[in-house]
């Protein structure tokens, strides 16, 4: 599956509308980058794992409404591994990332 970083840039533009914030407010809360978030938005820069978690946290969502168009409802547990995810360095992202992608291909 090919992900399109203009329509992932759009979603998030979307949300953050609808919860009439500003880009900058939206990139204090994420802890990112002065107009990062713009680049994103508008599919300039390709956002890394751990940024659309930060993006989803600051923007009262889930990940998958910005990859896939759709929210799904898991409560807090997303947060709760997101937050696991915030202070990692790149090779544990990189491991945390694997690990991930093996768990979903597994029937549980």
């Amino acid at each position: 599956m090919d992900l399109d970083y203009s329509e992932i840039g759009k979603r998030i533009a979307n949300r953050r509308k609808q919860l009439k914030l500003k880009q900058a407010e939206v990139e204090e809360k994420a802890d990112i980058g002065y107009k990062y978030l713009s680049n994103i938005e508008r599919g300039l820069s390709i956002p890394s794992t751990e940024v659309i978690m930060r993006l989803a946290m600051a923007l009262e969502t889930t990940p998958d409404e910005f990859l896939v168009g759709t929210a799904r409802n898991t409560g807090e547990r997303w947060r709760e591994v997101a937050e696991l995810l915030r202070d990692m360095d790149e090779k544990q992202l990189a491991l945390a990332g694997s690990l991930l992608a093996w768990l979903r291909q597994q029937s549980l």
